[in-house]
Formats: C-alpha cells, structure tokens, sequence
C-alpha cells in the first residue's frame, strides 16, 4: 500500500517514492471533481503507480458524493479500463 496524500488546498494527489512525487491534479467546481492531469516520473514508470493514485483519486470522488470529468488522457482510459467508476463521470 502507498502513502498517497491529498493537498485539498492545492487539489492535488501525491505520492513520494524514492525521492521522485508523483501526482495528480484536479479542478473542483460544483461537486465536480475535474482530473486534468496525471505525471510519474520516468524513472518510476511501468509500476502501476499512475493507476494507484488514480483509483485512490476515484474513491475519494466517490467518497465525497463528487462526479468526475477525466480530462486526462490517462484517467480517461483508467475509467474506460475499471468500469465501477463509469458511475461517477459527468
């Protein structure tokens, strides 16, 4: 399990691993959770890392009652690829 961590003042997810962070960005207007970008390092690809702070992102939205907008090409096919979240898109 990962320390994700979330910056509601920065609408940001974040995870720190080996000195690299990975993120994810949000917009939030109107209980609607925009995702508008997704970045893991190079040197951390391939580890599923940008799919655990996607799903953690998700289940916050879900948690809170928030829709979601996948402006990400990332989060896009996450939710296209894991259909218990087609429920939360606007």
């Amino acid at each position: 399990m990962y320390d994700i961590q979330h910056d509601s003042a920065a609408n940001r997810f974040s995870l720190m691993i080996e000195g690299h962070r990975c993120v994810l960005d949000y917009a939030l207007t109107n209980d609607t959770m925009t995702i508008t970008h997704t970045g893991v390092p190079e040197a951390l690809g391939g580890r599923g890392l940008a799919g655990e702070i996607t799903r953690f992102a998700l289940e916050h939205a879900k948690q809170q009652g928030w829709k979601v907008v996948p402006r990400c090409s990332y989060a896009a096919v996450y939710i296209q690829r894991h259909p218990e979240y087609a429920v939360l898109v606007a």
